[in-house]
Protein backbone atom coordinates (compact mmCIF):
# COMPACT_ATOMS: atom_id res chain seq x y z
CA UNK A 1 0.00 0.00 0.00
CA UNK A 2 1.31 3.40 -1.09
CA UNK A 3 2.43 5.68 1.92
CA UNK A 4 0.15 8.63 2.91
CA UNK A 5 1.47 11.56 3.49
CA UNK A 6 0.10 14.50 5.16
CA UNK A 7 1.32 18.02 4.57
CA UNK A 8 -0.37 20.68 7.27
CA UNK A 9 -0.32 23.35 9.34
CA UNK A 10 0.65 25.91 6.63
CA UNK A 11 -0.63 28.09 3.91
CA UNK A 12 -1.99 26.43 0.49
CA UNK A 13 -1.65 28.71 -2.44
CA UNK A 14 -4.02 25.00 -5.04
CA UNK A 15 -3.32 27.57 -8.07
CA UNK A 16 -6.11 25.48 -9.42
CA UNK A 17 -9.27 27.25 -11.80
CA UNK A 18 -10.82 28.72 -8.55
CA UNK A 19 -8.00 30.14 -7.29
CA UNK A 20 -8.44 27.99 -3.97
CA UNK A 21 -6.22 29.56 -1.09
CA UNK A 22 -6.03 28.74 2.57
CA UNK A 23 -4.53 30.96 5.39
CA UNK A 24 -3.95 26.75 7.15
CA UNK A 25 -4.34 24.10 5.07
CA UNK A 26 -3.72 20.37 4.26
CA UNK A 27 -2.40 18.79 0.86
CA UNK A 28 -2.88 14.73 1.27
CA UNK A 29 -0.49 12.27 -0.62
CA UNK A 30 -1.02 9.14 -1.54
CA UNK A 31 1.56 7.44 -4.02
CA UNK A 32 2.41 9.34 -6.87
CA UNK A 33 -0.92 11.68 -6.45
CA UNK A 34 -2.49 14.51 -4.57
CA UNK A 35 -5.33 12.69 -2.71
CA UNK A 36 -7.38 15.51 -0.83
CA UNK A 37 -6.88 19.30 -0.14
CA UNK A 38 -8.38 21.65 2.37
CA UNK A 39 -8.72 23.58 4.82
CA UNK A 40 -7.13 22.91 8.35
CA UNK A 41 -5.69 19.33 9.33
CA UNK A 42 -6.49 16.17 7.30
CA UNK A 43 -8.19 12.97 9.11
CA UNK A 44 -6.94 9.66 9.33
CA UNK A 45 -3.34 8.09 9.65
CA UNK A 46 -0.19 8.95 7.24
CA UNK A 47 2.88 10.66 8.02
CA UNK A 48 2.38 14.24 8.98
CA UNK A 49 4.38 16.87 7.60
CA UNK A 50 4.53 20.29 9.72
CA UNK A 51 4.22 23.00 7.33
CA UNK A 52 3.78 25.79 10.20
CA UNK A 53 4.88 29.11 8.78
CA UNK A 54 5.10 27.60 5.17
CA UNK A 55 3.24 28.62 1.95
CA UNK A 56 2.48 24.78 0.07
CA UNK A 57 1.93 25.92 -3.99
CA UNK A 58 2.36 23.40 -6.83
CA UNK A 59 6.44 22.38 -7.72
CA UNK A 60 7.32 25.04 -10.63
CA UNK A 61 7.71 24.63 -14.06
CA UNK A 62 10.31 25.29 -16.08
CA UNK A 63 9.55 25.75 -19.97
CA UNK A 64 13.37 27.19 -21.62
CA UNK A 65 16.57 25.83 -20.32
CA UNK A 66 20.22 24.97 -22.17
CA UNK A 67 21.48 22.61 -18.95
CA UNK A 68 24.23 22.17 -21.07
CA UNK A 69 25.67 25.68 -20.52
CA UNK A 70 26.00 26.02 -16.50
CA UNK A 71 29.77 24.95 -17.35
CA UNK A 72 29.90 28.60 -19.21
CA UNK A 73 28.70 31.01 -17.09
CA UNK A 74 30.03 34.69 -16.53
CA UNK A 75 31.36 34.94 -20.57
CA UNK A 76 30.69 38.01 -23.18
CA UNK A 77 28.88 40.11 -20.00
CA UNK A 78 27.79 43.18 -21.70
CA UNK A 79 27.25 41.83 -25.08
CA UNK A 80 24.19 41.06 -27.73
CA UNK A 81 22.34 38.20 -27.80
CA UNK A 82 24.80 37.34 -31.47
CA UNK A 83 27.74 39.00 -29.73
CA UNK A 84 27.23 36.40 -27.23
CA UNK A 85 26.83 33.37 -28.89
CA UNK A 86 29.86 34.46 -31.80
CA UNK A 87 31.85 34.57 -28.09
CA UNK A 88 30.61 31.05 -26.99
CA UNK A 89 29.97 28.67 -29.39
CA UNK A 90 33.22 27.71 -30.27
CA UNK A 91 33.57 26.81 -26.28
CA UNK A 92 30.24 25.21 -26.78
CA UNK A 93 31.91 22.92 -29.85
CA UNK A 94 34.67 21.75 -27.01
CA UNK A 95 31.86 19.85 -24.82
CA UNK A 96 31.79 16.08 -24.60
CA UNK A 97 29.55 13.72 -22.85
CA UNK A 98 31.23 14.01 -19.72
CA UNK A 99 30.99 18.21 -19.36
CA UNK A 100 27.50 17.83 -19.88
CA UNK A 101 26.42 15.59 -18.01
CA UNK A 102 28.10 17.91 -14.61
CA UNK A 103 26.70 20.71 -16.12
CA UNK A 104 23.04 19.29 -16.55
CA UNK A 105 23.24 17.62 -12.44
CA UNK A 106 24.42 21.20 -11.48
CA UNK A 107 21.78 22.91 -13.40
CA UNK A 108 19.14 20.43 -12.22
CA UNK A 109 20.17 20.47 -8.48
CA UNK A 110 20.71 24.61 -8.76
CA UNK A 111 16.36 24.13 -10.51
CA UNK A 112 14.84 21.73 -7.53
CA UNK A 113 16.59 24.08 -5.06
CA UNK A 114 14.52 27.13 -6.43
CA UNK A 115 11.03 24.79 -6.23
CA UNK A 116 11.69 23.25 -9.82
CA UNK A 117 9.86 19.82 -9.98
CA UNK A 118 9.78 19.91 -14.26
CA UNK A 119 12.43 21.57 -16.98
CA UNK A 120 12.26 21.52 -19.91
CA UNK A 121 15.59 21.63 -21.60
CA UNK A 122 17.03 22.35 -25.26
CA UNK A 123 19.92 20.88 -26.24
CA UNK A 124 21.00 21.44 -29.48
CA UNK A 125 24.73 21.67 -29.59
CA UNK A 126 26.31 17.91 -30.82
CA UNK A 127 30.39 18.51 -31.03
CA UNK A 128 32.16 16.19 -33.24
CA UNK A 129 32.97 12.78 -31.05
CA UNK A 130 31.50 14.74 -28.40
CA UNK A 131 29.88 11.67 -27.34
CA UNK A 132 25.77 11.34 -26.67
CA UNK A 133 25.50 14.21 -25.40
CA UNK A 134 21.75 14.12 -25.40
CA UNK A 135 21.71 10.91 -23.02
CA UNK A 136 24.10 12.30 -20.95
CA UNK A 137 21.08 15.38 -19.85
CA UNK A 138 18.66 12.73 -19.43
CA UNK A 139 20.76 10.47 -17.20
CA UNK A 140 21.46 13.87 -15.06
CA UNK A 141 18.12 14.06 -14.49
CA UNK A 142 17.39 10.82 -13.70
CA UNK A 143 20.17 11.30 -11.11
CA UNK A 144 18.84 14.43 -9.75
CA UNK A 145 15.10 13.83 -9.87
CA UNK A 146 12.77 16.88 -11.74
CA UNK A 147 11.03 15.95 -14.21
CA UNK A 148 12.26 16.62 -17.70
CA UNK A 149 10.78 17.53 -21.18
CA UNK A 150 14.53 17.05 -23.40
CA UNK A 151 14.03 18.82 -26.39
CA UNK A 152 16.61 17.51 -29.21
CA UNK A 153 17.50 20.85 -30.56
CA UNK A 154 19.29 20.55 -33.84
CA UNK A 155 21.65 23.33 -35.95
CA UNK A 156 22.13 23.08 -39.76
CA UNK A 157 23.52 26.41 -40.62
CA UNK A 158 27.12 27.11 -39.68
CA UNK A 159 29.39 29.33 -40.43
CA UNK A 160 30.02 28.52 -43.95
CA UNK A 161 26.18 28.37 -44.58
CA UNK A 162 25.79 32.03 -43.74
CA UNK A 163 24.87 31.17 -39.98
CA UNK A 164 26.53 31.66 -36.27
CA UNK A 165 27.89 28.63 -35.20
CA UNK A 166 31.40 26.79 -36.17
CA UNK A 167 30.58 23.99 -38.74
CA UNK A 168 32.18 21.60 -36.02
CA UNK A 169 28.66 21.57 -33.69
CA UNK A 170 25.88 21.39 -36.58
CA UNK A 171 24.68 18.39 -38.14
CA UNK A 172 23.62 18.08 -42.10
CA UNK A 173 19.70 18.14 -42.39
CA UNK A 174 19.03 14.16 -42.79
CA UNK A 175 21.60 13.64 -39.87
CA UNK A 176 19.43 16.04 -37.48
CA UNK A 177 16.29 14.92 -38.29
CA UNK A 178 18.05 10.99 -37.42
CA UNK A 179 19.19 12.49 -34.28
CA UNK A 180 15.45 13.69 -33.61
CA UNK A 181 13.92 10.11 -34.01
CA UNK A 182 16.47 7.92 -32.69
CA UNK A 183 15.77 10.85 -29.24
CA UNK A 184 12.07 10.25 -29.11
CA UNK A 185 12.38 6.45 -30.08
CA UNK A 186 14.93 6.24 -26.87
CA UNK A 187 13.71 8.67 -24.55
CA UNK A 188 10.18 9.47 -25.11
CA UNK A 189 7.06 8.49 -22.42
CA UNK A 190 3.66 9.31 -23.45
CA UNK A 191 2.48 8.13 -19.78
CA UNK A 192 0.59 10.91 -17.83
CA UNK A 193 3.26 9.96 -15.19
CA UNK A 194 6.16 10.25 -17.46
CA UNK A 195 9.58 11.34 -16.05
CA UNK A 196 10.78 11.97 -19.31
CA UNK A 197 9.52 13.45 -22.66
CA UNK A 198 10.74 14.60 -25.76
CA UNK A 199 10.38 17.07 -28.18
CA UNK A 200 11.73 18.14 -30.92
CA UNK A 201 13.34 21.66 -31.18
CA UNK A 202 15.69 22.92 -34.37
CA UNK A 203 17.51 25.91 -32.73
CA UNK A 204 16.55 29.47 -34.05
CA UNK A 205 15.40 30.68 -37.76
CA UNK A 206 19.15 31.70 -37.91
CA UNK A 207 20.99 28.71 -37.29
CA UNK A 208 18.38 26.17 -38.74
CA UNK A 209 17.25 26.03 -42.59
CA UNK A 210 13.85 26.54 -43.97
CA UNK A 211 13.84 23.01 -44.84
CA UNK A 212 14.75 21.59 -41.62
CA UNK A 213 12.40 23.25 -39.54
CA UNK A 214 9.51 22.22 -41.58
CA UNK A 215 10.52 18.66 -41.85
CA UNK A 216 11.12 18.38 -38.34
CA UNK A 217 7.74 19.91 -38.01
CA UNK A 218 6.49 17.36 -40.03
CA UNK A 219 8.61 14.53 -37.88
CA UNK A 220 7.11 15.26 -34.51
CA UNK A 221 3.72 15.59 -35.03
CA UNK A 222 4.18 11.69 -37.11
CA UNK A 223 5.30 11.05 -33.35
CA UNK A 224 2.97 13.11 -31.18
CA UNK A 225 5.50 15.23 -29.70
CA UNK A 226 5.56 18.70 -29.07
CA UNK A 227 7.83 21.27 -30.81
CA UNK A 228 10.12 23.72 -29.52
CA UNK A 229 12.44 26.65 -30.84
CA UNK A 230 13.78 30.33 -29.83
CA UNK A 231 11.84 32.76 -31.62
CA UNK A 232 11.34 36.84 -32.01
CA UNK A 233 14.09 37.32 -29.17
CA UNK A 234 16.17 39.88 -30.53
CA UNK A 235 15.46 42.85 -32.94
CA UNK A 236 18.93 41.61 -34.69
CA UNK A 237 16.65 38.51 -35.47
CA UNK A 238 13.82 40.33 -36.82
CA UNK A 239 16.46 42.08 -38.94
CA UNK A 240 17.70 39.18 -40.25
CA UNK A 241 14.30 37.36 -40.63
CA UNK A 242 12.92 40.06 -42.92
CA UNK A 243 16.12 40.35 -45.08
CA UNK A 244 16.50 36.64 -45.90
CA UNK A 245 12.75 35.51 -46.47
CA UNK A 246 10.76 38.75 -46.18
CA UNK A 247 8.78 38.15 -43.21
CA UNK A 248 9.11 38.28 -39.26
CA UNK A 249 10.06 35.65 -37.34
CA UNK A 250 6.42 34.80 -35.94
CA UNK A 251 4.91 35.13 -39.95
CA UNK A 252 8.13 32.76 -40.94
CA UNK A 253 7.15 30.49 -38.27
CA UNK A 254 3.88 30.31 -39.27
CA UNK A 255 4.63 29.72 -42.65
CA UNK A 256 6.45 26.60 -41.74
CA UNK A 257 3.67 25.07 -39.55
CA UNK A 258 5.03 26.27 -36.67
CA UNK A 259 2.16 27.44 -34.72
CA UNK A 260 -0.42 25.50 -33.26
CA UNK A 261 -1.57 23.54 -29.63
CA UNK A 262 1.45 21.52 -30.03
CA UNK A 263 4.54 24.34 -29.86
CA UNK A 264 5.62 26.57 -27.37
CA UNK A 265 8.64 29.25 -28.05
CA UNK A 266 11.51 30.61 -26.45
CA UNK A 267 11.29 34.18 -25.17
CA UNK A 268 8.60 35.77 -28.14
CA UNK A 269 9.78 39.78 -26.96
CA UNK A 270 9.39 41.73 -30.48
CA UNK A 271 5.72 40.15 -31.36
CA UNK A 272 3.22 42.56 -33.05
CA UNK A 273 -0.26 42.85 -31.98
CA UNK A 274 -1.29 40.99 -34.89
CA UNK A 275 1.20 37.74 -34.05
CA UNK A 276 0.14 37.77 -30.00
CA UNK A 277 -3.42 37.91 -31.87
CA UNK A 278 -2.03 34.63 -34.11
CA UNK A 279 -0.16 32.65 -30.68
CA UNK A 280 -3.08 33.09 -29.09
CA UNK A 281 -5.65 31.65 -31.79
CA UNK A 282 -3.58 29.13 -32.41
CA UNK A 283 -3.22 27.85 -28.79
CA UNK A 284 1.05 28.13 -29.09
CA UNK A 285 2.90 28.40 -26.00
CA UNK A 286 5.47 31.78 -24.82
CA UNK A 287 8.20 30.60 -22.55
CA UNK A 288 9.22 33.79 -20.72
CA UNK A 289 12.51 34.30 -19.94
CA UNK A 290 12.99 37.82 -18.01
CA UNK A 291 16.49 36.88 -16.64
CA UNK A 292 17.93 36.37 -19.83
CA UNK A 293 16.45 38.66 -22.03
CA UNK A 294 17.60 41.63 -19.02
CA UNK A 295 20.80 40.08 -19.36
CA UNK A 296 21.37 40.16 -22.95
CA UNK A 297 19.38 43.51 -23.36
CA UNK A 298 16.70 41.64 -25.81
CA UNK A 299 13.77 43.56 -24.13
CA UNK A 300 10.46 43.02 -22.60
CA UNK A 301 8.51 40.84 -23.67
CA UNK A 302 4.51 41.25 -23.79
CA UNK A 303 3.39 38.87 -20.97
CA UNK A 304 0.45 41.24 -20.42
CA UNK A 305 -0.71 41.36 -24.08
CA UNK A 306 -0.25 37.43 -24.66
CA UNK A 307 -2.07 36.77 -21.17
CA UNK A 308 -5.15 38.80 -22.54
CA UNK A 309 -5.47 37.42 -25.21
CA UNK A 310 -5.68 33.93 -24.17
CA UNK A 311 -2.24 32.84 -24.82
CA UNK A 312 -0.19 30.01 -22.55
CA UNK A 313 2.55 31.94 -20.65
CA UNK A 314 5.21 30.15 -18.44
CA UNK A 315 8.48 31.12 -17.58
CA UNK A 316 12.00 30.14 -18.36
CA UNK A 317 15.58 30.49 -16.83
CA UNK A 318 17.24 30.00 -20.23
CA UNK A 319 20.95 28.92 -20.29
CA UNK A 320 22.83 29.50 -16.91
CA UNK A 321 25.47 31.05 -19.32
CA UNK A 322 22.43 34.53 -19.82
CA UNK A 323 20.79 33.61 -16.26
CA UNK A 324 23.83 33.06 -14.13
CA UNK A 325 21.62 32.43 -10.93
CA UNK A 326 20.57 29.18 -13.20
CA UNK A 327 17.04 28.86 -10.38
CA UNK A 328 13.21 29.35 -11.29
CA UNK A 329 11.94 30.46 -8.59
CA UNK A 330 13.59 34.25 -9.24
CA UNK A 331 12.08 34.14 -12.70
CA UNK A 332 8.32 34.71 -10.75
CA UNK A 333 10.12 38.20 -9.24
CA UNK A 334 11.80 39.05 -12.38
CA UNK A 335 8.68 38.57 -14.41
CA UNK A 336 6.93 40.30 -12.01
CA UNK A 337 9.27 43.74 -12.12
CA UNK A 338 9.53 43.91 -15.99
CA UNK A 339 6.02 43.42 -16.55
CA UNK A 340 5.45 46.21 -14.46
CA UNK A 341 8.17 48.27 -15.89
CA UNK A 342 6.99 48.18 -19.20
CA UNK A 343 2.96 48.19 -18.45
CA UNK A 344 2.58 50.03 -14.86
CA UNK A 345 2.26 48.15 -11.32
CA UNK A 346 -0.77 46.74 -13.07
CA UNK A 347 0.88 44.24 -15.66
CA UNK A 348 1.43 41.41 -13.71
CA UNK A 349 -0.09 40.21 -9.99
CA UNK A 350 1.89 38.42 -7.82
CA UNK A 351 -0.30 35.59 -8.27
CA UNK A 352 -0.47 35.48 -11.85
CA UNK A 353 3.57 35.78 -11.46
CA UNK A 354 3.13 32.62 -9.55
CA UNK A 355 0.59 31.29 -12.17
CA UNK A 356 3.00 31.59 -14.76
CA UNK A 357 5.44 29.64 -12.97
CA UNK A 358 3.53 26.87 -12.33
CA UNK A 359 -0.32 26.19 -14.71
CA UNK A 360 1.07 28.49 -16.92
CA UNK A 361 4.26 25.78 -17.43
CA UNK A 362 2.39 23.02 -17.42
CA UNK A 363 -0.12 24.46 -20.33
CA UNK A 364 3.13 25.27 -22.62
CA UNK A 365 4.76 21.32 -21.64
CA UNK A 366 0.82 19.87 -23.06
CA UNK A 367 0.63 18.88 -19.27
CA UNK A 368 -2.12 21.15 -17.77
CA UNK A 369 -4.25 18.05 -16.18
CA UNK A 370 -1.70 16.42 -14.66
CA UNK A 371 0.74 19.28 -13.48
CA UNK A 372 1.06 22.95 -12.20
CA UNK A 373 -1.54 23.00 -9.64
CA UNK A 374 -2.65 21.50 -6.12
CA UNK A 375 -5.95 19.59 -7.73
CA UNK A 376 -6.46 15.59 -5.78
CA UNK A 377 -5.85 13.43 -8.97
CA UNK A 378 -3.44 15.63 -10.47
CA UNK A 379 0.64 14.22 -9.69
CA UNK A 380 1.98 14.94 -6.34
CA UNK A 381 4.65 17.71 -7.10
CA UNK A 382 4.35 20.07 -4.81
CA UNK A 383 7.08 22.75 -3.02
CA UNK A 384 7.04 24.09 0.25
CA UNK A 385 8.55 26.86 1.00
CA UNK A 386 9.60 28.70 4.48
CA UNK A 387 8.03 31.82 5.06
CA UNK A 388 9.29 32.15 8.59
CA UNK A 389 12.52 33.59 8.50
CA UNK A 390 13.89 37.27 8.48
CA UNK A 391 13.50 37.62 4.78
CA UNK A 392 9.56 37.11 4.79
CA UNK A 393 8.40 37.87 8.38
CA UNK A 394 5.89 40.27 8.65
CA UNK A 395 4.78 39.99 4.90
CA UNK A 396 0.84 39.11 5.62
CA UNK A 397 0.16 38.06 1.88
CA UNK A 398 2.55 34.32 1.63
CA UNK A 399 1.81 34.54 -2.03
CA UNK A 400 3.10 38.12 -2.00
CA UNK A 401 6.18 37.23 0.28
CA UNK A 402 6.83 34.36 -2.15
CA UNK A 403 6.99 36.71 -5.06
CA UNK A 404 7.96 39.91 -3.50
CA UNK A 405 10.60 39.00 -0.97
CA UNK A 406 14.18 37.10 -1.58
CA UNK A 407 13.11 33.12 -2.54
CA UNK A 408 12.54 31.37 0.33
CA UNK A 409 14.50 28.17 1.26
CA UNK A 410 12.71 25.02 0.36
CA UNK A 411 11.67 23.06 3.14
CA UNK A 412 10.16 20.45 1.06
CA UNK A 413 10.02 19.45 -2.61
CA UNK A 414 7.84 16.55 -4.27
CA UNK A 415 8.23 14.92 -7.51
CA UNK A 416 5.74 12.14 -7.86
CA UNK A 417 5.61 11.95 -4.19
CA UNK A 418 9.30 11.61 -4.01
CA UNK A 419 11.39 13.90 -2.07
CA UNK A 420 14.39 15.67 -3.93
CA UNK A 421 14.85 18.50 -1.16
CA UNK A 422 14.25 18.57 2.36
CA UNK A 423 15.46 21.15 4.52
CA UNK A 424 17.23 23.04 1.50
CA UNK A 425 19.00 20.33 0.41
CA UNK A 426 19.12 17.82 -1.98
CA UNK A 427 18.27 14.25 -1.05
CA UNK A 428 19.05 12.59 -4.37
CA UNK A 429 22.45 13.71 -4.86
CA UNK A 430 25.08 15.37 -3.28
CA UNK A 431 26.12 18.63 -4.28
CA UNK A 432 27.94 17.96 -7.94
CA UNK A 433 29.81 21.64 -7.67
CA UNK A 434 33.00 19.91 -7.70
CA UNK A 435 32.50 17.78 -10.75
CA UNK A 436 30.90 20.77 -11.96
CA UNK A 437 34.22 22.66 -11.41
CA UNK A 438 36.61 20.49 -13.15
CA UNK A 439 34.37 20.21 -16.04
CA UNK A 440 34.59 24.29 -16.32
CA UNK A 441 38.25 24.06 -15.63
CA UNK A 442 38.87 21.25 -18.47
CA UNK A 443 36.59 23.58 -21.08
CA UNK A 444 38.95 27.07 -19.60
CA UNK A 445 42.19 24.98 -20.35
CA UNK A 446 41.10 23.66 -23.22
CA UNK A 447 40.54 27.52 -24.53
CA UNK A 448 44.08 28.74 -23.57
CA UNK A 449 45.59 26.12 -25.17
Amino acid sequence: MAERLIIEGGAVAAVDDAGTEFAEGHVVVEGDRIAAVGPGSAEGPGRRIDATGCLVTPGLVNTHHHLYQWATRGYACDSTLFEWLTELYPVWARMDEESVHAAASAGLARLALSGCTTAADHHYVFPRGGGDVFGAVVAAAERIGPRLHAVRGSMDRGESQGGLPPDSVVEDRDEALRGTQRAIDAFHDPDPGARVRVAAGPCSPFSVSTELMRETAELARRNDVRLHTHLAETTDEEAQCLAEFGRTPAEYAEELGWLGPDVWLAHTVHLSAAAIDRLAATGTGSAHCPTSNGRLGAGIAPVRGLLDAGAPVGLGVDGAASSEDGGLGEEMHQALLLARAAGGPRALSVREALRLATRGGARCLGRERELGALVPGMLADIAVWRLDGLDHTGIADPVAALVLGGLPQVRLLLRGGTELVADGRLTTEADPADELARADARLRHQEVA
